[in-house]
């Protein structure tokens, strides 16, 4: 038992950052993010008898992800035309506390941290269809080879090829004003 513990804390060290940026941008924000990641390695740990050593760990992981990120996008479809007034206070309060929508656009430690090509990259990667963001981030952002990828979003060889050749066509006309100025 405690082995298991152990190698489960090892697991976790190992690929929980490459699971969560995965994650974050598949799904956009920082909060669902954490609780997906932390979802993930639930399900792991829950599902160790289900899992098959055909698939490297680092595959079985991006697929559990994967899924719960198509969960997470399937679940805020129904929610999304739930709107709130600025004005209005917070869950009925009396009190003049209001709600308030930070603007990180513009933020200078953002701009500095990330650069302004890789906050382009960013909000044309959002505006990609979930398919085709999904194969380009596995891809080009987690290292992943094809056949890996196949595994992860279950479909053939071929259709990874497809689906990351279109990504990258979008991706290119997505910044294609960005570029040219």
């Amino acid at each position: 038992m405690r082995n298991d513990a152990a190698a489960f804390d090892e697991v976790v060290s190992r690929f929980k950052n490459k699971v969560y940026s995965y994650i974050l941008r598949m799904v956009g924000s920082e909060q669902d993010a954490e609780d997906i990641t932390q979802e993930v390695f639930i399900r792991m740990y829950t599902s160790l008898a289900s899992f098959r050593s055909q698939a490297s760990l680092n595959t079985w992981l991006f697929r559990i992800a994967s899924n719960l990120c198509i969960d997470h996008y399937r679940r805020g479809k129904k929610h999304q035309n739930v709107a709130y007034s600025l004005d209005e206070p917070i869950d009925g309060d009396d009190s003049a506390q209001t709600r308030e929508l930070p603007d990180t656009t513009y933020d200078p430690y953002r701009l500095l941290e990330q650069g302004e090509m890789s906050t382009q990259i960013e909000q044309a990667l959002a505006k990609m269809p979930e398919k085709l963001r999904s194969v380009i981030l596995l891809h080009d952002i987690e290292g992943l080879q094809y056949d890996e990828i196949a595994q992860v979003v279950g479909c053939p060889l071929g259709t990874v090829k497809s689906r990351l050749f279109n990504a990258r066509t979008q991706l290119r006309e997505l910044l294609s004003t960005y570029v040219k100025g």
